[in-house]
């Protein structure tokens, strides 16, 4: 199967890529290529849009990890590799993420407060952009349409 893959690469693939640099190259020497792409504009509506998905991925990350912690299928097995006791857990719960073993809290400290401000961040950010975007647009009445500003 890696041998086929290779071959269509090697057939397929390459040709097309050195096909493609060798016109943008011919291009460039002639002085006739085409014009740089014009960049979006960035708003303020889409940066809050972008620190809104990082948090929320990173939210995301940090739960996952944190629920790494908590027992799944085999309860008795979660005091073991996470504190080294074994035991079955006092508690465990999946928010806050908690995992109780013979009266010690095993999930590091830091990952509640993480989650709490990612997901502070998550929400502000979210509205953020929301309201942002709506007082970007360009507005539609009949001022607009006489051609009145």
């Amino acid at each position: 199967m890696a041998t086929l893959i290779g071959m269509a690469i090697l057939a397929v693939v390459l040709p097309a890529w050195a096909g493609i640099t060798f016109v943008g190259l011919v291009r460039a020497r002639r002085g006739d290529g085409l014009p740089p792409p014009a960049r979006p504009r960035r708003t303020p509506a889409k940066k809050a849009a972008w620190i809104a998905g990082l948090a929320y991925l990173a939210g995301g990350a940090l739960h996952v990890y944190g629920l790494s912690y908590l027992p799944f299928l085999f309860p008795e097995d979660a005091c073991w590799f996470a504190a080294g006791m074994k035991t079955y857990p006092d508690s465990s719960s999946a928010l806050p993420v908690s995992l109780v073993c013979r009266g010690f809290e095993v999930v590091p400290w830091w990952v509640n407060p993480g989650l709490l401000v990612l997901g502070a961040t998550a929400v502000a950010a979210t509205v953020t952009s929301v309201v942002l975007a709506w007082r970007g647009r360009p507005r539609r009445g009949r001022g607009a349409a006489a051609g009145r500003p």
